[in-house]
């Protein structure tokens, strides 16, 4: 078994690693499993080992790698493309999208990484089809109806807030405001004939005393709709549905995902606001200085989002370029 584990004996947590491994290894050929008690970013770490792998390929020099990668946290394997699955029992520098620092607590958070090599015809709507895998693992059940506005939740459930964060909502309808569950961090680097797809994913698992610091929707935690949830657990949970989405991602992109993303889609029907970005309009690029303002309808087939805008007609919105805000409707207080 190619993997390894490094535990901290004040958490006591248990991952199972060999129980992952032996799910995860039918699908991902030479994949490794690590876990360790802290790091500065796992998505850092897999990237960095990639780019030294690429660096190998080209100077050949595995000392002069070796000697450059001395103080980072590269675990059992120094330079590589292959699958790896890199869990921190708590990450110090954890960034989110546009550099955006992404805090987590050792206990209370899971914080992991998946290198997978992929070679999609079209990588647009790759973090909404992660999202909807990690929705319908933790919540199968969703909330159904949502999407056309005509049924209320009458239980908490997990929606997907474009481009890359979970929300959990409350139990009620449309205009229900959620709070933020999770996010993802997707980047890529050359791996021979493909990409490595590194997906990071931070979800706070309980309670964190550093959420009021973290997000202005407020923050939530899977042990508001699972008491008994823990950070190994939910890992389990996600992990092989994940890795079965990012292959079936491969094979088939973003419309094997629309429908089931359309489900947990939190912005449709709200008015929302994006800030200064690249907007796509009827004929061209258009560079905006101080953002749009309008409706959310949903996303287009390559995942941009779609704002009808007041008097403007219909802008899609292109993912990574952009944050998006709940606005207010109308007549809310």
């Amino acid at each position: 078994m190619n993997s390894s584990a490094s535990l901290t004996a004040d958490q006591g947590l248990n991952w199972n690693v060999e129980q992952l491994y032996h799910q995860l290894a039918p699908r991902l050929p030479n994949l490794s499993i690590e876990v360790v008690s802290e790091i500065a970013s796992t998505n850092s770490a897999l990237l960095e080992r990639a780019r030294v792998a690429t660096r190998l390929s080209f100077e050949g020099d595995l000392a002069q790698v070796r000697r450059s990668t001395e103080s980072q946290a590269f675990g059992r394997r120094t330079a590589d493309h292959q699958p790896c699955l890199l869990v921190a029992e708590h990450q110090t520098q954890g960034r989110g999208r546009h550099g955006r620092v992404w805090q987590s607590e050792a206990g209370a958070s899971l914080t992991f990484s998946l290198a997978m090599p992929l070679s999609p015809v079209d990588w647009s709507g790759f973090s909404l089809a992660v999202g909807v895998a990690l929705a319908d693992a933790l919540d199968p059940a969703g909330c159904a109806g949502y999407a056309s506005n005509t049924a209320a939740a009458t239980t908490p459930w997990i929606g997907i807030k474009w481009p890359n964060d979970l929300w959990l909502m409350p139990a009620g309808g449309a205009s229900a405001e959620g709070r933020k569950l999770g996010g993802l961090l997707i980047e890529t680097v050359p791996a021979g004939d493909m990409r490595l797809a590194v997906v990071g994913i931070g979800l706070n698992v309980l309670p964190l005393s550093l959420a009021h610091a973290q997000a202005s929707s407020g923050f939530a935690c899977l042990q508001e709709i699972d008491p008994d949830a823990s950070a190994p657990q939910v890992l389990a949970r996600v992990v092989v549905p994940l890795v079965d989405a990012l292959q079936r991602f491969g094979r088939e992109g973003f419309a094997g995902f629309a429908d089931r993303f359309a489900a947990r889609d939190v912005l449709r029907g709200r008015a929302v606001q994006a800030g200064a970005a690249g907007v796509v309009g009827s004929e061209a690029l258009i560079r905006t200085a101080t953002g749009i303002e309008g409706v959310a309808e949903g996303v287009s087939n390559t995942g941009a989002l779609r704002v009808r805008v007041p008097g403007d007609g219909l802008r899609e919105v292109m993912s990574g370029e952009v944050s998006v805000r709940l606005r207010p409707a109308a007549g809310a207080r």
